[in-house]
């Protein structure tokens, strides 16, 4: 498998899962190249796009709400040649209705402050037995979005993980945020 970089993708002014983070996220999700996997909250379609390559015979849904992030997307889309990638316009509970498929894996990158109702209504679309992947910046959400899962009886599991990068000639560490990534399978009733 073979993972895209950061500076592959066209950014605009948008949130971007970064590489690193991507690389974990997405093995959490255990893809195959058949499965139908979902991204909520898809800013510049980063995880998407990955997605889009490893699952070759699957479908990917990317749903985002900003306009210059959808534009982003469709960027990425057609530079990385990604025709199972179906970009959905909208605010993640107002289009929930209107997908109507199971998933194998669910990603949830963004939820504009809605993550509990987010999680309870597309956890209804994992399939049993699927694995929904959630990244935070922060404690808040992650505790609120862990406690969620716990009760709707998700197996989880929370790791943080903090990236810094050598810069210049003095090799000083500059820090990127450090990122909540939660796993949760979903258990057979």
């Amino acid at each position: 498998m073979c993972f895209i970089k950061d500076e592959e993708f066209i950014r605009g002014n948008c949130p971007m899962t970064k590489e690193e983070i991507r690389i974990l996220a997405v093995s959490k999700m255990k893809v195959k190249k058949t499965h139908n996997v979902l991204d909520v909250g898809a800013g510049t379609g980063s995880v998407s796009v990955q997605l889009s390559k490893i699952c070759k015979e699957g479908k990917v849904v990317a749903i985002e709400k900003d306009e210059e992030a959808l534009r982003v997307i469709d960027e990425n889309k057609k530079k990385f040649q990604c025709s199972n990638l179906h970009i959905v316009k909208g605010e993640a509970l107002l289009v929930e209705p209107s997908i109507k498929e199971k998933f194998n894996s669910i990603f949830i990158g963004g939820s504009g402050g809605d993550i509990e109702e987010i999680i309870r209504k597309y956890s209804l679309k994992l399939q049993d037995n699927g694995v929904m992947v959630l990244n935070f910046i922060t404690l808040k959400n992650a505790v609120k979005a862990m406690d969620c899962l716990n009760a709707l009886n998700y197996e989880t599991e929370a790791i943080q993980v903090a990236i810094n990068k050598v810069k210049g000639k003095s090799y000083m560490l500059m820090a990127n945020n450090p990122i909540f990534i939660i796993e949760a399978k979903k258990k057979l009733l």
